[in-house]
């Protein structure tokens, strides 16, 4: 069994600002689909797609991924909270994401894009595709320095004990 690292979930703070890890991966993740979707416009059969086409399918994804992730933590997992107080789904800084409200959030906002660029659904999909695995890579270290998503229970040599009481306090894979 591997021991979970003690990492604070803060990277740095700026005065009274707070700079989370998590905070830093969705900036990773975005930062390295930009890239990645600025060097796939560059060759073919993507020539048709500029810089500018680019930098805007990704603002339309980053609102998509921020909007729906958090609408879906609201929906899936803490309506009661939120119907108290609608002030809660503002503040993201408290956390509260959720992956299957993102990804619906970002096949809203590709379709949203593709409607007002006149390119097609599965056009504007193709070229998101193989965006998409670094920011999911992204996303789960930062889960992974919050120690949440843990996986099943396991006897693994690198299964670890999650400090989240919710995860029982038994070796689960990470």
């Amino acid at each position: 069994m591997v021991a979970f690292p003690d990492i604070d979930p803060v990277a740095f703070s700026v005065g009274p600002v707070k700079v989370h890890w998590y905070g830093l991966m969705y900036l990773f993740g975005f930062g390295a689909g930009w890239l990645l979707g600025r060097v796939r416009a560059a060759r073919d059969p993507w020539r048709q797609w500029s810089s500018g086409a680019v930098d805007d399918l990704l603002f339309f994804i980053a609102l998509g991924i921020i909007v729906g992730g958090r609408l879906g933590y609201v929906v899936f997992y803490d309506l009661g909270r939120f119907v108290d107080d609608p002030s809660h789904i503002l503040r993201i800084w408290q956390g509260g994401m959720s992956f299957h409200g993102g990804l619906i959030g970002v096949i809203v906002a590709m379709w949203w894009y593709g409607r007002s660029r006149g390119r097609p659904f599965f056009v504007v999909a193709d070229f998101v595709a193989p965006l998409v695995p670094p920011g999911i890579l992204f996303g789960r270290l930062g889960n992974f320095i919050n120690g949440n998503l843990w996986g099943g229970p396991s006897d693994l040599p690198w299964a670890m004990v999650f400090p989240d009481p919710r995860a029982g306090g038994i070796p689960r894979h990470p």
